[in-house]
């Protein structure tokens, strides 16, 4: 029988899934865990989350949302290992392990270590680590171990995520050269196709900007949030451009081609603004609106949650125990007799 090859993804719990979160990594996701030729991993980074977030309600609030979000999508946990970060202890044990063979001098070059120290020289401080933790610091190492601990042969990423796959390939080749072969080598998978949508304003939908439309908003906030979306000042009658249009780029990324095509022409046909903005939202609700019900009654039962990811942490530990202790033999913490 063919090894199935292993993908693992995180997701920082550190917000609300937005409809930007959903076409670019949701989704390709959510279908690649049907995929019976695949072993996916698909976990919550809480751990993660605390580099950037102290807010622990916030914390607590985005885990349930984005498990809840996952799970209403139809995450299929029966192909998938679906867990939280912090349920599976060999995680932590294992990032001080793979510090201890790590460079300092590769940890200087992580991308986001330099942009702080960047920004802190650029404004005068006299410390350039000033505001940095060494949670940040140490970042690519816990991804690492993320990563190593179920031999992951491919890890979806962005192209700003690139650099952290490349570490934990260095970080794992130092520990097989010292230790011997332990590790796979992960390789990053990047996808040149993942739907890039525009926020409110016009911009990358993003929480940094604050232009997100929550992919679960109630049915008046979603109407309200489109309603708010910029648009040009091109008249109703007057043909306008649905390729730079964020209304359009929307809904082409839940359209099927042929719907694609029919607004296109409504947009040559000089749709107006108000009525795209009324078809966009009875359009999204229409599509949202099962899952949508699926995500409520999640969160209204936390329960069922927190269920789904034991049952996927025990099946996590039942590959992360055994290879943990094989990695502790390795490095000489074993029994005395």
């Amino acid at each position: 029988m063919t090894k199935k090859s292993v993908v693992l993804t995180g997701i920082t719990t550190t917000g609300t899934p937005h409809l930007g979160n959903y076409v670019g990594a949701i989704r390709p996701a959510i279908e690649a865990s049907m995929d019976q030729h695949v072993q996916p991993f698909y976990f919550l980074a809480d751990y993660h989350a605390l580099i950037k977030c102290q807010d622990p309600e916030r914390v607590r609030e985005s885990t349930l949302q984005v498990a809840a979000t996952w799970l209403a999508l139809g995450l299929d946990t029966a192909n998938a290992v679906f867990y939280r970060q912090s349920d599976i202890p060999e995680i932590g044990e294992l990032a001080w392990i793979l510090s201890c063979v790590t460079a300092k001098g590769l940890m200087n070059r992580a991308h986001a270590y330099k942009a702080a120290v960047q920004a802190n020289q650029e404004s005068g401080e006299a410390d350039p680590d000033k505001g940095v933790t060494m949670g940040l610091y140490n970042y690519p190492i816990l991804m690492a171990a993320d990563i190593l601990l179920f031999r992951a042969n491919r890890v979806p990423v962005g192209r700003d995520q690139i650099q952290h796959i490349e570490m934990a390939r260095d970080v794992a080749a130092r520990f097989n050269h010292i230790y011997g072969e332990h590790f796979v080598l992960p390789e990053a998978q990047v996808s040149e196709e993942s739907a890039l949508l525009c926020g409110l304003d016009g911009r990358k939908m993003s929480k940094s900007y604050d232009n997100i439309i929550p992919l679960f908003a109630t049915e008046k906030a979603l109407r309200k949030l489109i309603m708010k979306i910029k648009t040009n000042s091109l008249l109703p009658g007057e043909p306008k451009d649905p390729d730079g249009c964020t209304l359009f780029g929307i809904f082409r990324a839940f359209a099927t081609a042929d719907e694609s095509a029919a607004v296109r022409k409504r947009y040559e046909e000089g749709i107006a603004w108000g009525e795209m903005k009324t078809f966009l939202f009875e359009y999204l609700n229409r599509h949202l609106e099962a899952s949508r019900e699926r995500y409520e009654a999640l969160i209204e039962t936390p329960g069922k949650i927190e269920q789904a990811l034991q049952d996927g942490a025990e099946k996590a530990r039942a590959q992360a125990r055994p290879f943990m202790q094989a990695l502790r033999a390795s490095v000489g913490i074993r029994p005395l007799a």
